[in-house]
């Protein structure tokens, strides 16, 4: 897959760059030989610089030392670090002054970045001749540099980190088998190269991109989503992704950047706040489809995916809110991808359920993903892909409905925690089911999933929740009494005074229900 869409932007203080003085900076320790490189690299095409092997390798070294020697001497956290806006020559030329370690240290990324991207399309030199050394095509050690400016932290230069960050990603997954086959393709010669040196590095950089991942804060997310994007160009990067967590907590944050897609869509404010947000969404929702090409060939993955269906509640609540026709052709092809999905390659463990299509299929269901489907199929779109993929999902979900009971669609929605009002969440309903809340081992497993869905900061799943357990506790043989033991109306009670007036108001309804011997009579 293509790396193409992992973009560096340019740096706020670019402007600066040209007057570099490198004599009077002593502290990066610089030769007259590399100074003199450096001069030379910028008095010269970059393509004449990289045509040499040897000049392409040294300059490289260069760069890298001078991250190295600027960190070292302070360099990531003065004046330049706080710029996030581009500047102006004069304010530019100003930082340089106050921070002239901070502008080489975007100077050394922009230009390493520049080298990268210039060999990856094509010189002759290729990023393993350059960043892989010796016989065996071992990693240069001065990677590390580059790991150091993103160990800073919070604390550390937003461009400096995103910069860094995406460089390694682009050198790491040149040494990935994967790619190295597709290279092979391509080229009659190609240069030994040893993944094993690059393995310990691409732990350390999907660590990294996964701790941001974790982040509530959309601009530390933001810092993270060009490696990220890069990395998920090799299967082997992906593989590591998924075995670090990073699929539930890339799920995690499209559903948080949904839900607000979703409330700017309904708020009276016409005009968004965070005018990225829908790109950011677009990037982190490519990546997960992208993951969806590692299901068919492991059980580890398609577990990742299924795990409290987070995953798919997230894509499906893309499709719903539709920010981006964009941003709905990539949730849908990875919907398409989980739905059709088998398990013949690898099965998983002995002994463990079997996740494949089927199961995606009924969270998408118990997401409502039918309803958001019927909706695009009298959209017109411009992209034949998507029009095919809600053509494919439309029929796959309406054949699982079809063998699934009116029980078993309610058991998955509220066995996935994502409860939307509908059919199954009303008095007939409840008439006719009301016995099957026991389980077929007598543990009323579903009431209890209930009760712990009463703590949902969803305000629609916790007003659903208080509405399920009243009508529970009204067609339920001494429903209010079981209802009392497993501890709903302690959870209940707090939620009559809840900020959201529904959840007030099914709340009330669901105490009264629990407390009143006959509720017909005081309805």
């Amino acid at each position: 897959m293509s790396t193409s869409g992992a973009k560096l932007s340019p740096s706020p203080v670019a402007l600066a760059f040209s007057q570099i003085q490198w004599d009077p900076l002593g502290s990066l320790r610089l030769t007259a030989q590399e100074t003199a490189l450096l001069r030379m690299a910028e008095s010269n095409p970059i393509e004449y610089t990289l045509a040499d092997s040897r000049d392409a390798s040294m300059y490289a070294r260069v760069l890298l030392k001078l991250l190295a020697e600027a960190a070292a001497a302070g360099a990531g956290t003065g004046q330049v670090s706080k710029i996030t806006d581009d500047c102006g020559e004069e304010k530019a030329l100003e930082a340089l002054d106050a921070d002239p370690l901070g502008v080489v240290t975007h100077y050394a990324i922009t230009k390493l970045y520049n080298i990268i991207t210039t060999l990856i399309e094509g010189t002759g030199v290729t990023v393993a001749s350059v960043f892989y050394v010796g016989k065996d095509g071992i990693l240069v050690d001065q990677w590390k540099a580059l790991l150091r400016i993103l160990n800073k932290g919070g604390k550390g230069d937003a461009f400096a980190q995103s910069g860094a960050a995406l460089c390694l990603a682009l050198i790491l997954i040149t040494a990935c088998p994967s790619q190295r086959s597709s290279q092979a393709k391509s080229s009659t010669k190609t240069r030994p190269i040893s993944y094993a040196s690059a393995v310990e590095p691409m732990e350390a950089l999907t660590a990294w991109i996964v701790s941001q991942l974790k982040s509530s804060s959309g601009n530390t997310i933001g810092l993270a989503i060009p490696a990220m994007t890069a990395l998920m160009g090799a299967t082997e990067a992906r593989h590591l992704f998924a075995a670090s967590g990073g699929i539930k907590y890339l799920s995690r944050q499209l559903r948080s950047g949904g839900k607000k897609q979703a409330s700017a869509k309904t708020s009276s404010d016409k005009k968004p706040k965070t005018p990225a947000s829908v790109q950011q969404l677009y990037e982190l929702t490519f990546c997960l489809w992208t993951m969806t090409y590692e299901l068919e060939g492991s059980a580890n993955i398609r577990a990742d995916f299924a795990k409290d269906g987070l995953a798919v509640a997230a894509l499906t609540e893309l499709v719903s809110v539709a920010p981006r026709e964009k941003v709905v052709r990539v949730a849908l092809a990875g919907l398409k991808n989980l739905a059709i999905c088998t398990s013949e390659n690898d099965a998983g463990p002995a002994g463990t359920p079997t996740i494949d299509g089927a199961v995606f299929l009924n969270d998408m269901i118990a997401c409502g993903l039918m309803k958001a489907i019927d909706f695009l199929k009298d959209r017109q779109f411009t992209d034949p892909d998507v029009v095919e993929d809600v053509t494919i999902l439309h029929k796959l979900l309406a054949k699982n409905y079809k063998d699934l009971t009116r029980w078993e669609v309610y058991q998955n929605e509220i066995e996935s925690g994502h409860l939307q009002w509908g059919s199954v969440h009303t008095e007939a309903f409840f008439k006719e089911n009301a016995s099957m809340m026991e389980g077929s081992d007598g543990d009323f497993r579903i009431v209890k999933v209930l009760i712990a869905l009463l703590s949902s900061k969803d305000e629609d799943v916790a007003a659903i929740a208080c509405y399920d357990i009243g009508e529970f506790v009204r067609h339920y043989p001494n429903g209010r009494a079981i209802a009392k033991r497993l501890g709903a109306k302690e959870l209940v009670m707090p939620l009559i005074e809840h900020e959201n007036a529904d959840v007030q108001r099914h709340a009330l309804q669901c105490v009264s229900k629990i407390m009143v011997q006959n509720w017909e009579f005081v309805k």
